[in-house]
């Protein structure tokens, strides 16, 4: 099976949306991640629900797990609230914008191989087009990947 055949349209949000809101899509959609979009609409990264959790807990808890034991429900209750005013851009990594993509012809195989060398759940489907616009065909998700190998076996 090739990546234009497992491709599927796939939930997206604006980099400059509310984090906040970024974490209700992914909640309502029980989703392992979500397309991030420039304000023109193009690709522009992965926001792994994951990067959301860990930017929930403050690093130095992150560091030390036994400071996690000691922070009592009422107070985890509010971790949400670290995402307040921050941009869904500002809750992605520093630097180079996080987005696999694979060729419409790539073997599931391949997608498969890239999901795991760079541990992610989504991989965007892009066909090259003129003047350097590559054209989104759809994401592969590794639960779709998955389905697809266990049908073949």
């Amino acid at each position: 099976m090739r990546a234009r055949d497992l491709a599927e349209p796939y939930t997206s949000i604006r980099s400059d949306a509310d984090a906040v809101e970024a974490v209700r899509v992914l909640v309502a959609r029980r989703l392992p991640g979500v397309l991030v979009v420039d304000p023109t609409g193009r690709p522009y990264a992965i926001l792994p629900a994951s990067d959301l959790v860990g930017m929930l807990v403050p690093g130095y808890v992150q560091e030390d797990p036994l400071l996690a034991e000691v922070i009592d429900e009422s107070h985890a209750d509010h971790l949400c609230r670290a995402l307040k005013g921050r941009s869904v851009a500002d809750c992605l990594p520093v630097g180079r914008p996080y987005l696999p993509t694979t060729g419409p012809d790539s073997t599931a195989t391949e997608i498969a191989a890239l999901m795991a060398r760079v541990r992610t759940p989504l991989v965007a489907v892009v066909e090259s087009g003129d003047a350097c616009q590559d054209r989104l065909l759809g994401m592969v998700t590794a639960t779709r990947l998955l389905q697809c190998l266990l049908e073949a076996t």
